[in-house]
């Protein structure tokens, strides 16, 4: 029996594995680097072991450094949650080889799927469908779209789609770097690229008795740069003789290999949806598990534990599912400006329904309890208890009074929704999503709303390239000036003593920057006898004004908007707005052609050669920022001379620092310009 199990881990995945073992009686143990000392996995966990440094590389991916903590934590289990150490087999021996329980599947299956090319082979030996390979030195234009994939690779490093055989040799000699890089492996390989394909996939879970359950399919079609942003279970329209099929598949997957734990089986099905073809298989608990736990009412997590400790499933197979989930990824990134990754401090996160006010505990997660000596029934799991009511759980890694740094992903917070209906759950997670209080940095939640509704999502039409063909328009700026006026009146009523009694008749004026399109708003107003007088608001009446709460009637509707205001940037409700200084400060200008930093990071690479007085190319790549697990490219905003360089390899920036100029004769070449984001470092 596990006694006190170590996550090797951070963030909200161990968070949410530390939730099941205090239902279970079992002793936590948490690891942190310098940058997560405070953070709320070591504040959750019971005990917890301090990893020196900040970076990945030197802390949560040093395996003989975990495995020396649970030792002298006196840890009797290890879980990997997902990410970082979970798919690496050498880490399991290690856990293993120190007479640690390792919980999750055997070191000889993670070994044999950790490369995609091997695992294909092994599959095609299975019968599990496969799409052909193609050898990229005797491809042929009938072979294009090709999509080059690093074998060792995951979360879209050295993933590329060419289109034009012309490029395919110099797509295969990046792949094969940026794999190198990546994973110490530069193995790529290449297949037919299958155009609105959608990602399906089973969730597994088997014991060491020769059972496997498959708990129904995913729905992961919604990416961006080859990441999920959406999921949902079951995956909607398929046929069921193709949900028949994926369910064999995955099941000959995990026998192949012996599997025991939770794993997930990928797919790619066809656009006609008639056809499946085996991607890869996860060898570890998903980030998107909730939505499966929630459809089947089961803790994953304790079944995890379950087989970990030898027991077998619980007999009579798993229970039979029920409606609908849905999960949204709410990431701190700016979707319009490249999916750029955001820091700083998150104030509050208040997601209505879950229970989780101000940034509290997360709830509606299952419970873990477990009937019996324990025979792995889970009990009283809200997301997963079907009672007609939709219900909203919430899974994070952080609170109100945090801080989101540069060393990680910028994932805040996973939101589910689970209903009777695709439709119920649908509109339960917009609207949850929509009236969330998340005052911090810029964050994704606006593309997610709009995803959720967006006509083609509502009815089932998916695919990979969603994000690809309907961006522009889900992060088009939706202006609202009502809320900038709600801020002004807010913040007026905050600076009177007596509330309205003592307003003077002269006019006011503030002016509110909107976060993050950039939308300007002058509100100039007077507060007379015979109420507001607003220029552009005719018509607008004042109900109520406090610094929290403004009441302002349009059009006949009365509408209230809660303010929250943390130094100089004001909450209204969804809305995010800057408060501009009356006269800018002179200093804060930049000479045009400075490039800026857009976020904080590391510099990790300048130009090869790139010294001040180079000429340089529209476009052309100068300097490679790091940040939250991203490589940002920043380029030449226009031909021309540069005449300064500050960045160098090492150097940790600030957000705004200048990193170089470039002095350009031509019109239009704007200081800070957008980085290009590239490839996800770690999924």
């Amino acid at each position: 029996m596990i006694s006190s199990l170590l996550v090797a881990n951070r963030g909200e995945i161990a968070c949410r594995i530390f939730r099941t073992c205090r239902a279970l009686g079992i002793a936590t143990v948490a690891v942190f680097s310098d940058a997560d000392a405070d953070a709320l996995h070591v504040r959750e966990a019971d005990t917890a072991v301090r990893l020196p440094g900040a970076a990945p590389a030197d802390t949560y991916l040093r395996g003989d450094l975990v495995v020396a903590a649970a030792l002298a934590a006196g840890a009797d289990a290890v879980h990997p949650g997902y990410g970082f150490l979970s798919e690496n087999a050498g880490f399991a021996r290690a856990v293993t080889g120190a007479g640690l329980t390792w919980v999750g599947p055997p070191a000889d299956a993670i070994e044999a799927m950790a490369s995609k090319t091997r695992a294909k082979k092994l599959m095609a030996a299975a019968g599990v469908p496969l799409l052909a390979p193609v050898e990229p030195a005797a491809a042929t234009a009938a072979d294009l779209p090709l999509l080059l994939k690093a074998a060792a690779g995951g979360g879209g490093r050295g993933m590329r789609v060419v289109r034009e055989l012309d490029a395919l040799d110099a797509e295969v000699t990046a792949a094969v770097a940026e794999a190198r890089s990546a994973f110490g492996d530069g193995e790529v390989f290449a297949e037919p690229y299958v155009e609105r394909g959608r990602h399906v996939e089973v969730q597994i879970m088997a014991d060491a008795h020769g059972t496997v359950w498959t708990l129904g399919t995913r729905d992961c079609s919604l990416q961006r740069r080859h990441q999920k942003v959406i999921e949902e279970a079951p995956a909607p329209g398929l046929p069921d003789a193709l949900r028949a099929t994926l369910g064999e598949a995955a099941t000959a997957a995990a026998r192949a290999v012996e599997y025991r734990g939770a794993g997930t089986v990928e797919f790619l099905v066809s656009e006609s949806g008639d056809r499946a073809y085996f991607l890869e298989m996860n060898t570890r608990l998903q980030v998107e598990h909730p939505v499966t736990e929630a459809v089947f009412g089961l803790d994953l997590v304790a079944l995890q534990l379950r087989t970990a400790e030898g027991e077998p499933l619980p007999p009579g197979g798993p229970p039979q599912p029920h409606g609908h989930a849905v999960e949204a990824r709410l990431y701190a990134e700016d979707p319009a400006a490249g999916w750029a990754p955001q820091t700083g401090a998150l104030h509050r996160l208040d997601v209505p329904g879950t229970g989780a006010s101000n940034g509290g505990a997360p709830t509606g997660t299952p419970t873990g309890t477990r009937t019996g000596a324990p025979t792995g029934t889970v009990t009283g799991t809200p997301a997963g208890t079907l009672t007609g009511t939709p219900t909203v759980r919430l899974d994070t890694g952080y609170t109100g009074g945090d801080t989101i740094g540069i060393h990680y992903d910028p994932m805040l917070a996973k939101v589910i929704a689970h209903a009777p209906t695709r439709t119920e759950a649908l509109r339960t997670l917009a609207y949850a999503l929509e009236h969330a209080r998340i005052h911090g940095p810029v964050t994704n939640r606006d593309l997610l709303v709009r995803s959720l509704r967006h006509p083609d999502f509502a009815a089932a039409r998916l695919d990979t390239g969603f994000y690809d063909r309907q961006l522009p328009g889900l992060t088009t700026p939706a202006p609202e000036p009502l809320a900038a006026l709600a801020a002004a009146l807010a913040d007026a009523a905050g600076a009177r003593i007596g509330g309205w009694r003592n307003v003077p008749s002269q006019p006011q004026s503030k002016s509110y920057r909107s976060e993050p399109d950039g939308e300007v708003y002058e509100i100039r107003y007077r507060l007379t006898r015979d109420g507001l007088r607003a220029e552009g608001f005719p018509g607008v009446r004042l109900h109520a004004a406090t610094p929290r709460r403004v009441s302002l009637e349009a059009d006949g509707v009365l509408r209230h908007f809660d303010v929250e205001v943390h130094g100089d940037r004001a909450h209204v409700g969804p809305h995010t707005l800057t408060r501009l200084p009356r006269f800018p400060d002179p200093a804060a200008r930049t000479a045009p052609g400075s490039l800026l930093a857009p976020m904080p990071g590391t510099v990790v690479r300048v130009a090869d050669g790139l010294a001040a007085g180079d000429t340089v190319t529209a476009g052309q790549p100068l300097i490679w920022l790091e940040a939250m697990k991203m490589e940002h490219r920043i380029t030449a905003p226009a031909a021309g001379t540069l005449t300064a360089l500050h960045a160098a390899p090492g150097h940790q920036v600030e957000v705004g620092a200048l990193l170089a100029v470039v002095r350009t004769e031509q019109p239009g070449a704007q200081p800070g310009t957008q980085p290009d984001t590239q490839e996800v470092l770690e999924s």
